[in-house]
C-alpha cells in the first residue's frame, strides 16, 4: 500500500475489486459466517486460475508470481474492504513469508507451490497463553523420537486452523525456538475452533500430542524468521483495517445523503459534518501509517518494526472509532443484524487485539526506540 502506487498496482486494485464484487458480496460474507467451512472454497479457487492471488509474493520459480509485500499490500486492503472470508492472511501472507524467510529451500520446494496454485491452505501457530506473538511464551517442546520430531502442548488464536492442511507451529526444542510443518490431519493433532465474536475470522486452539512435525529452517534459529513474519503479519493486518475502515466510511456517507430529519438530510448538519470529517482524518492517518510501514516491509528498513506497531496501533484504533460511529450516525437502523455496520465493527474490536493490543504495542515501541 504504497502512497504513491504504480499503474500496474492500480490495475492488480481493479481486478481484485471486481472478483469481490461478485464474490464476497454482504450475501455472501453473511452465507460463509454460517457454514462450516468460514469462507467458499469456489471462490479460492477461482482466485488462484483467475487472478492468481495466492502466488502473488511468491517467486516465480516455486510456482508464483514473484512480486513483493507492496502487491500483498493492495490485495489486503481490498479484501478488508468486503470483509471477504477466505483466509488469505494466514495462508497468502503469513506462511509463505514464513517459509521463505526460514531459508529452508526444501521446504520451500514442497510446500510452496501447493500455497502458490490455492490447492493448499497453511497457517501459522504460534500464541499460546499470550495473544501476542512472544518468544518467552512459547511452551510447545519438541523432541527428537529417533530420526523424526515429535510436539506437545498448545497453540491457541491461531488463524484458520481448522481449515489448514498445513501448520507451521513454533515450538522450543533444546536449542531455543524453531519452526515445524505438520501437515493436517495428524496423529496426535486435536483441532478445536474457537467461539468468536468476528465470525469472518475463524480460530482455533490446537493441541499436540507427540505429533510428528519435520523441522524448517535451522534448529533454534526460529525466532529469528517469526519475529519478521510478526512484523508482516501486523502491517497486513493495517491495510486490512484500512480497506474496512474506508468501506464503512463511504457507507455512512451515503447513508447520511439519504437519511432526511426535519425535511433535510442529515448529513448537512453541522455537527455531523464536523464527524465525518474527523473520520476521514483519521482513516487518511491510518493510510499514511499502513503505507509507510508497507514501505519499510518491502524494503527491509531499518525502522521497519517500529513503523509496523505504529501502525497496528493507529490503524486499530481508527478502524474501531470509525466503525462504532458508522453505528451511531445510522441510528436505529445501525444495531440491527440485518445492517452490515455490525459485520464492520466486530472485525474492527477483533482486529483490535489480534497479533497484540494497542497498549502492547505502545510497549513494544517503547522498548524499540529504548525508551523501555
Amino acid at each position: 500500500m504504497a502512497l504513491i502506487t504504480t499503474a500496474e498496482q492500480e490495475a492488480l486494485r481493479d481486478v481484485m475489486r471486481a472478483f469481490l464484487r461478485k464474490y464476497s458480496t454482504e450475501a455472501d460474507v453473511r452465507v460463509q459466517m454460517d457454514s462450516e467451512l468460514g469462507y467458499d472454497a469456489q471462490a479460492w479457487e477461482t482466485a488462484a486460475e483467475q487472478i492468481g492471488m495466492q502466488a502473488l509474493a511468491i517467486p516465480e520459480e516455486l510456482g508464483g508470481a514473484g512480486y513483493g509485500f507492496d502487491e500483498l499490500a493492495v490485495i489486503l486492503e481490498e479484501v478488508g474492504r468486503t470483509l471477504f472470508t477466505g483466509p488469505v492472511l494466514p495462508s497468502v501472507v503469513l506462511a509463505p513469508a514464513a517459509l521463505l524467510l526460514s531459508g529452508d529451500s526444501e521446504a520451500c520446494a514442497r510446500y510452496l507451490p501447493g500455497l502458490a496454485d490455492g490447492s493448499q491452505i497453511a497457517t501459522i501457530a504460534v500464541s499460546e497463553d499470550a495473544a501476542m506473538w512472544d518468544e518467552a511464551d512459547i511452551t510447545v517442546s519438541a523432541k527428537r523420537d529417533a530420526d523424526d520430531w515429535v510436539l506437545t502442548g498448545t497453540k491457541r488464536y491461531v488463524l484458520g486452523g481448522a481449515q489448514a492442511r498445513l501448520i507451521l507451529v513454533a515450538a522450543r526444542t533444546d536449542r531455543g525456538v524453531s519452526v515445524f510443518a505438520i501437515d493436517s490431519p495428524a496423529t496426535g493433532l486435536t483441532i478445536e475452533p474457537l467461539p468468536v465474536m468476528d465470525l469472518t475470522r475463524r480460530l482455533a486452539s490446537l493441541t499436540f500430542d507427540r505429533t510428528p512435525a519435520v523441522l524448517v529452517g535451522e534448529d533454534g534459529a526460529g525466532w529469528t524468521t517469526l519475529s519478521q513474519v510478526f512484523d508482516q503479519a501486523i502491517v497486513a493486518l493495517a491495510c486490512e483495517q484500512v480497506g474496512a475502515a474506508a468501506a464503512v466510511l463511504e457507507l455512512t456517507v451515503d447513508y447520511l445523503k439519504v437519511r432526511q430529519q426535519f425535511g433535510r438530510p442529515i448529513g448537512s448538519f453541522q455537527a455531523i459534518k464536523h464527524r465525518c470529517a474527523d473520520m476521514l482524518v483519521e482513516l487518511e492517518s491510518a493510510r499514511s501509517a499502513a503505507a509507510y510501514a508497507s514501505a519499510a516491509i518491502a524494503a527491509g528498513a531499518e525502522d521497519a518494526s517500529v513503523a509496523a506497531s505504529i501502525a497496528k496501533v493507529y490503524c486499530s484504533q481508527a478502524f474501531y472509532h470509525i466503525a462504532a460511529e458508522s453505528i451511531q450516525m445510522h441510528g436505529g437502523i445501525g444495531f440491527t443484524w440485518e445492517h452490515p455496520a455490525h459485520l464492520y465493527f466486530k472485525r474492527a474490536k477483533s482486529g483490535e487485539v489480534l497479533f497484540g493490543s494497542p497498549a502492547a504495542h505502545r510497549e513494544r515501541i517503547a522498548e524499540l526506540i529504548g525508551m523501555n
